[in-house]
């Protein structure tokens, strides 16, 4: 590591899998790696899943789906957002990736594109339950299925899945979870009146692994919690779903300097030293991913003691105040979140403390922070 790394623990993403397995049941996991896999890293992530007994790998974009291919994959993997005129359809296609479909204009789409690579395509056809995104609605459905029955009959389609997403899913007892499976059920039942008899129904993410078991169905699709992220506090946190957090977001310290009291820190002086101190130089920013907003909140670690950062975040590095603890020495490591063995905070106590969710700090840690990989056997 020269400056810093998002050192990705693939034992821990490993364990997750496997405690996500026991309580997927007999249902198949779909390890979603959309986003370079939440930011731990595309490749590294899908071939661990595969691994660890993945039968689907999911992704928002055809691009992803494509990206995944040329790296060698051969399973089965659902690409489900896309806009008109996609150029990579086709491809997908010819590639066999399944493309979720939710209009007509989408399923218009794949049929051109089905026609023109001579490939029968395989859908998932994407029920609006009551998320509001992307997905066809109730009342739109009749129409959609009618032509999805046609195109089956001509041979250009195969149905491999009806599906849909929890609004509220990481949220034991949320009233909208039964709402959401009942509009899916009267789908399904939509679906088998026109003879579409898809092979997978699945209805579950994360969060409705733990709170809802109701809506498990033939496969649920994991992300955050595969990534040793809780999908909700609600839930509890990593280590009381039985997870472990595989990334740690670790930098060097890059100097360390005495400073007298009522010295002002970074942009706008918005610290000032109350008492002469040691303050160490962290060279990670904004333009990494770290959110500015941490500047006189948070704190990392180093030695195994912890350390507030103090000022603005800057574009490319931050400022702590090291007080009366024994000083650390330039060039030691900074814990900035990981799962805690060197008494650092999660990336979800980081998410609490800024009003977000540990999703968004793991997958905005950009391109700058090189990725390591390591097996840490717990």
């Amino acid at each position: 590591m020269k400056r810093a790394a998002a050192v990705i623990d693939l034992a821990a993403v490993r364990g997750n899998l496997h405690r996500i397995r026991e309580l997927a049941g007999n249902s198949a996991v779909m390890a979603v790696v959309k986003a370079d896999a939440y930011g731990h890293g595309m490749g590294p992530i899908a071939r661990t899943a595969r691994r660890a007994g993945a039968e689907w790998l999911g992704v928002a974009l055809p691009s992803e789906a494509l990206a995944l291919r040329a790296m060698g994959d051969e399973g089965r993997i659902l690409a489900w957002l896309w806009s008109p005129g996609d150029s990579d359809i086709a491809a997908c296609v010819r590639a066999g990736v399944d493309l979720s479909v939710s209009s007509t204009w989408a399923l218009d789409e794949v049929i051109e594109a089905s026609r023109r690579v001579g490939a029968r395509a395989r859908v998932q056809i994407k029920v609006d339950t009551g998320l509001s995104r992307n997905g066809v609605t109730l009342d739109q459905l009749s129409g959609l299925l009618d032509r999805v029955a046609q195109a089956v009959n001509d041979g250009d389609v195969e149905v491999e899945a009806v599906w849909s997403h929890l609004a509220d899913g990481d949220t034991p007892g949320a009233d909208s979870v039964a709402r959401q499976l009942d509009q899916y059920l009267v789908a399904l039942e939509m679906a088998d009146a026109r003879g579409i008899r898809p092979h997978l129904r699945h209805l579950s993410n994360s969060g409705g692994l733990w709170a809802h078991p109701e809506c498990r169905f033939d496969l649920v699709r994991t992300g955050i919690a595969m990534y040793g992220l809780t999908p909700s506090a609600d839930l509890g946190d990593s280590r009381e779903l039985g997870l472990t957090p595989a990334m740690s977001l670790v930098a060097r310290l890059a100097g360390i300097k005495g400073v007298a009291a009522g010295t002002g820190v970074s942009y706008g002086g918005t610290w000032t030293a109350p008492t002469e101190t040691a303050l160490g130089l962290v060279p990670i920013g904004y333009a990494d991913g770290l959110p500015r907003a941490a500047g006189n909140l948070l704190d990392v670690a180093v030695g195994g003691n912890r350390y507030p950062i103090v000022g603005r975040v800057a574009m490319d590095q931050f400022v702590i105040d090291m007080g009366a603890h024994e000083l650390p020495h330039v060039g030691d490591d900074v814990y900035v979140f990981g799962p805690g063995r060197h008494g650092e905070r999660t990336a979800d106590d980081w998410a609490a403390a800024l009003d977000t969710i540990g999703y968004e700090l793991v997958t905005r840690i950009g391109p700058r922070v090189q990725r390591e990989y390591v097996e840490e056997e717990s």
